[in-house]
């Protein structure tokens, strides 16, 4: 039942074989094969069965049920039965022959059944195939395929029946005359003799061990003749290619004197289809094959040959491979097989023909040439052992070579070398000098477009095949261990090699841990056998600076240190147990970072402490005084390297301070001074910072030293030898005193502070301001020079940090703080006010963040003129660039815009520190006296500025107070009307930072009233969910948001500010920002809603007010918004308006008569007012009569009573 269901099922698929869409076709071959996987003959009989029932079923429907069988057979093989296996060999058979025509897709189906059912069923296939090659009548096509493929797959199967098989086909060579069967002949032939070949290499396990060469010798050389002579002269290329497939394998057969005989005409007739054919593959291999058969029988012919061979052969190396073309790097191969041949049989012809190549004008000819020196180095050891001192010198010249396909070969020949032992000979150094020279090429920041055709290899590619071609030699090749340690170590000194730093220390580190399981711990490097190595002060001082920079040339400060620790016992005994626990920690930290998130300052500092501990560790001053020395004469060899320089500077302070000798201190510095690049920033800085730091230990010294440089001749000749040159000579020696000036301020910051704070105002001020100012006839002339001016700057800041700094900052009176804040403002308003160029700005606001917090206090007009400098150096400036100019103008626009964002944070910084001083309600409003009218220019770029630098003073003022009494925040109603009116402003930023303000004076309030600084008003804190409302510039939603803002201000104001905060928002009317304006209304109105009910004895002055800004402001909104709020006091306090509208003069002018409107917007309240107004009628005496000029006889007049409502109106 289970069969017939299976059988029913693989039916049901075959007939929907005819489906044309090739998935479903491949779907149902796909169940073929997995019901095949359960019930294998089953389904091969289901196909069987199908197929003879089908007949007229067309070809491409067979071919899925054919290779559905195919597939079963292969996966089931070993499971099927005799009968089965017969069924299947029928009806592939009938299958593969039922056409005569060539049907290629269906007959090729059927053959590979065949061919699979033979795995196992040799015999019957056989029996069943020769029954379809019979003598004197050509077979079909796929006939001779089968044979063919049977004879690869089933080896010892099939060699049996191949003497047979050839003694029946060779008549049949003459009888083909169609190409397609000449073809499927020498496809026969190939695979026949390759079959053969294999079985003879494998008699030990063949079923005939008998078996031998001459079983078939005779054959294939009649065979043979048929082909060369006949077949291989025919005008189809095809043809021919299929002939010398044949023939490469045939040669291994063919008798040995007959290929003797043959080979005079074999070669050449193999090599002339070169010029016949574009795809060279099958002429090579076939060529490879008959030169090893002409090698294994001891040719003699070959030897005549040689000169055309290698003529021929070497062209085709040095057409380069295409990847893309599989074909073209197959050819390569075969051809570097042909020269391995030939090099074992005729290595000193080989070599004489190939390295004279080497020095080719072509370069492709260069290249193949290095390409083939590498074949054979690997593949003909022996026969080149004796060759190894000439074949080296003959690289002198490609080493020379700047062509980086060139460079690449010689890299592949070296690695080649390096295998057989040629670097172990003289001459071989220079090798490796070469591939460390290439493993240091610079990168190609930027590649050059490039034609296709050009020479398309970077200088990337070399350095990147270099680098791995080292690593493997130091690691892989035991035999290198001694070459390359410790020669390597000659490398990583030179700064020419820098950009090759990560490779050699990683394979200097490989090598030191093999020498140390070795044994060589204690001798690890002998100094006594290698004079050229470099000292352990040079490798330790190399090694540390290059470090300081630890991700540059692929993290090479990770593999330095390592090196570095590996070497520890020759660099001092005393270090194991310093380094190897420090230097694992400094590695680690590496490698938890990246370039982007390491502290480069923190970095340093690691460094430098590393540095400190292992000069302690050493404690030996004779080893110090050698290493700070070599440290000295290391200097110039990175002036190419501006940071590694400047960390050698340090590494050069912190050595000399843990230097006993006194002397050698003194020497050394001044050799600094007299040598350093003085034009260079990095150079300036860092000769200052060594200074700063000698001096912690060394202050008498490096002070002394300090001064003796400028009296010296060497400072004299310096200004004099550049007097000559005026310019030149202005601008060096500007540059010498500001490195002098900058040494001074490091010392200062740096030196213990119970020694340095009594020599500031003695010593080092007095010799900045020298250096600083000129004398020109006895007067003092400041400099232009900008170098000069910065670096004074950042020597007072840090003259400020260090008194600010001393453990007795509180005794220490600064004499001259106001004099140099002074001199900082001068620096500042001697900026151009229509832009920033320069960080003078920035740096003088952080010197005077750092002078004002010193005793003495600044007066007040010292204090006043500083703010308003500051203030109006930074906010006046003139707004960015729009984006669309900043891309426009790159770099530079960057700059700016990070110099201007540098400059505002200074500036905040030093209203902080100003503030801080005057921690009070007081202190708060004289800082907003100064920001208020920047906070209310009608530049938009000045009020976001001053917007957001009270922000932070009001976060600043806020994290920092600590009340311990309640008192009043008596400014808080006028601070908070400066601010939110702003909460509508023009710009999205200034209103966002508008309400942080408001924020933070609310809490301020809330702490002078006794809460926590951490305390978290529900109210308060609804604020910041006001700010996305005021993203988008809809002016229906900013004063719907400002609205809720008054709301909370009004709850959260104490009633004795209210009054204050009405009067501030009342001049808020006549802000320049009509959005302000009215934001100012809208919270007036809302406030007074709020709170209005408590202000009844304040009305009057409001209805003043009201009456004077309408008077001030002529803008329709206020006028309306003034009509509202007289409404909304009105509905409080109604006899009191009225009252107060009726003291107004005579008559009432146009704005008394628009707040008298007002009050009759909304009926109820109307109705109210005039009954108040007839009751004031009724009950008032209306007038009294005055009787003028009596004598005369004139009437009385009649005058209105101040009581009374109609005292607006004369009687007469």
């Amino acid at each position: 039942m289970t069969e017939s269901r299976i059988k029913r099922l693989a039916t049901t698929l075959m007939d929907a074989t005819t489906d044309k869409d090739p998935l479903v076709q491949e779907q149902i071959y796909n169940a073929l094969c997995h019901l095949g996987e359960s019930e294998p003959e089953e389904i091969l009989n289901s196909c069987d069965e199908y197929l003879r029932q089908h007949d007229k079923l067309a070809y491409p429907h067979r071919v899925i049920i054919l290779k559905a069988m195919e597939t079963v057979v292969k996966n089931n093989i070993a499971l099927l039965d005799k009968s089965t296996a017969k069924v299947v060999i029928f009806l592939a058979s009938n299958e593969m022959t039922k056409s005569k025509e060539v049907i290629r897709d269906w007959q090729q189906a059927a053959s590979n059944v065949l061919v699979a059912v033979g795995q196992r069923f040799i015999n019957k296939v056989m029996e069943e195939v020769l029954t379809k090659f019979q003598p004197g009548i050509l077979p079909h096509y796929f006939v001779m395929q089968t044979f063919a493929n049977l004879s690869v797959s089933n080896v010892f199967g099939m060699v049996p029946f191949l003497n047979s098989i050839l003694g029946t086909m060779l008549p049949m060579l003459g009888m083909a005359k169609q190409d397609h069967m000449k073809s499927v002949f020498c496809y026969a032939l190939q695979h026949f003799s390759e079959s053969i070949q294999e079985y003879l290499a494998n008699l030990d396990k063949a079923p005939d061990p008998t078996v031998r060469k001459d079983t078939f010798s005779n054959e294939i050389f009649s065979a043979y003749e048929v082909l060369f002579n006949s077949w291989l002269q025919h005008r189809e290329a095809k043809l021919r290619l299929a002939v010398v497939e044949a023939m490469g394998p045939m040669s291994y057969l063919l008798p040995s004197e007959k290929l003797e005989e043959q080979l005079p005409k074999l070669i050449p007739g193999i090599l002339a289809l070169y010029k016949k054919h574009t795809e060279a593959f099958y002429i090579s291999k076939s060529l490879c094959q008959i030169l090893e058969a002409s090698v294994n029988i001891g040719s003699r012919s070959l030897d005549v040959q040689l000169d055309s061979l290698l003529g021929t052969l070497h062209p085709q190396i040095c057409a380069p491979a295409d990847p893309a073309v599989p074909l073209t790097v197959k050819n390569h191969t075969e051809v570097l097989r042909c020269f391995t041949v030939l090099a074992c049989s005729f290595p000193d012809r080989v070599l004489a023909f190939l390295l004279p190549k080497l020095e080719s004008s072509n370069e492709r000819t260069r290249v193949g040439t290095l390409l083939i020196m590498r074949q054979i180095i690997n593949s003909a050891p022996s026969q080149m052992e004796i060759k190894k001192p000439f074949i080296l010198s003959s690289m002198k010249l490609p080493l020379q070579d700047s062509n980086n396909k060139v460079k690449r070969a010689v890299v592949q020949v070296i690695s080649a070398m390096a295998h057989h032992g040629y670097l172990e000979q003289p001459g071989g150094e220079a090798m490796m000098e070469f591939l460390v020279r290439q493993c240091a090429l610079p990168s190609d920041a930027q590649p050059k477009k490039q034609p296709p055709d050009a020479d398309d290899l970077t200088s990337d590619s070399v350095q990147s095949i270099s680098v791995n071609t080292l690593f493997l030699l130091s690691t892989t090749v035991d035999r290198m261990n001694n070459v390359l340690w410790p020669y390597l170590l000659e490398f990583v000194t030179p700064v020419q090699f820098t950009n090759a730093l990560t490779p050699l220390c990683k394979s200097l580190m490989s090598l030191a841990v093999k020498k140390q399981e070795e044994g060589e711990n204690a001798s690890l490097i002998r100094y006594d056998l290698n004079a050229n190595l470099p000292s352990p002060y040079a490798l330790t001082t190399r090694l540390l600076v290059v470090s300081s920079q630890p991700y540059v040339g692929d993290c090479r400060g990770a593999a330095a240190l390592r090196l570095l620790n590996v070497l520890h016992y020759s660099v001092h005994p005393a270090l194991e147990q310093l380094w190897s626990k420090q230097v694992p920690l400094l590695v680690e930290h590496i490698e938890e970072n990246t370039e982007k998130s390491l502290s480069q300052k923190e970095w340093e500092e690691k460094l430098l402490l590393f540095l400190q501990e292992t000069l302690a560790a050493v404690a030996d001053n004779t080893w110090i005084c050698h290493f700070v020395t070599e440290m000295c004469r290391q200097l110039n060899s990175y002036n190419g390297f501006p940071l590694e320089k400047n960390f050698l500077y340090k590494c050069i302070g912190t050595t000399l301070g843990a230097c006993a000798s006194k002397d050698l201190v003194q020497k050394q510095l001044q050799e600094l001074l007299e040598t350093a690049r003085y034009h260079e920033e990095a150079e300036r800085e860092g000769l200052a910072s060594c200074f700063g730091i000698c001096a912690i230990n060394h202050l008498e010294e490096t002070l002394a030293k300090l001064e003796d440089f400028v009296r010296s001749d060497v400072f004299k000749k310096s200004v004099g030898l550049f007097s000559i040159f005026k310019d030149r000579s202005d601008n060096e020696v500007e540059k010498i005193k500001s490195t002098l000036i900058l040494c001074y301020g490091y010392v200062a910051v740096s030196a213990p502070k119970e020694l340095v704070l009594s020599r500031i105002e003695a010593d080092i001020l007095k010799n900045i301001f020298q250096y600083f100012n000129t004398k020109v006839l006895g007067i003092k002339v400041e400099t232009k020079d900008l170098t000069l001016k910065l670096c004074l700057i950042r020597s007072i800041c840090m003259i400020s940090q260090a008194i600010y700094n001393g453990a007795k900052c509180g005794d220490f009176v600064f004499s001259r703080k106001a004099e140099l804040v002074a001199q900082m403002v001068e620096f500042i308003k001697a900026e151009p006010p229509e832009a920033m160029r320069t960080p003078v700005r920035q740096r003088a606001m952080i010197t005077c963040t750092y002078l004002v917090v010193l005793e003495p206090h600044l007066s007040d007009p010292d204090r006043t003129e500083l703010i308003d400098t500051c203030l109006a150096g930074v906010l006046a400036l003139p707004p960015p660039e729009p984006a669309k100019e900043r891309e426009e103008n790159g770099g530079d626009a960057s700059h700016k815009e990070v110099l201007y964002g540098d400059t505002l944070s200074a500036l905040k910084d030093l209203l902080k520190s100003l503030l801080q001083r005057n921690l009070t309600p007081h202190g708060l409003q004289d800082m907003f006296a100064h920001l208020g009218p920047w906070i209310k220019s009608n530049k938009e770029h000045e009020r976001q500025r001053a917007v957001e630098v009270s922000a932070a003073l009001l976060e600043f003022y806020l994290s920092k107070l600590n009340v311990s009494t309640v008192i009043p925040f008596y400014n808080l109603g006028v601070l908070i009307a400066l601010f939110s009116p702003r909460c509508s402003d023009s710009l999205a930023s200034v209103r966002q930072d508008a309400v942080d303000c408001v924020y933070c004076l609310l809490y301020i309030q809330l702490c002078y009233e006794g809460f926590a600084r951490d305390h978290r008003d529900e109210m308060v804190e609804g604020l910041k969910a006001l700010k996305k409302g005021l993203e988008e510039p809809d002016f229906t939603v900013l004063f719907r948001t400002c609205n809720n803002i008054a709301m909370v201000i009004g709850k959260r104001v104490p009633p004795d500010q209210l009054m204050s905060l009405l009067l501030a928002m009342f001049e808020g009317l006549a802000d320049p920002d009509k959005n302000c304006s009215r934001a100012a209304t809208v919270m007036i109105n809302s406030l007074l809603k709020e709170r209005g009910a408590v202000l009844q004895e304040k009305v009057p002055d409001i209805m003043s007010i009201i009456h004077s800004k309408l008077e001030e402001v002529d803008e329709e909104h206020i006028r309306k918004a003034a009509q509202q709020t007289v409404y909304i006091l009105a509905s409080q306090h109604k006899s009191v308006v009225v009252s107060s509208l009726l003291g107004s003069p005579l008559p009432f002018d146009s704005h008394t008569c628009a707040m008298w409107r007002s009050l009759a917007t909304e009926p109820t309240l109307a109705s109210r007012i005039l009954e108040q107004l007839l009751e004031k009628v009724n009950s008032d005496v209306p007038y009294k009569e005055s009787k003028s000029f009596p004598l005369l006889g004139s009437a009385a007049e009649r005058v209105a009573t101040p009581s009374a409502p109609g005292r607006h109106m004369r009687f007469v």
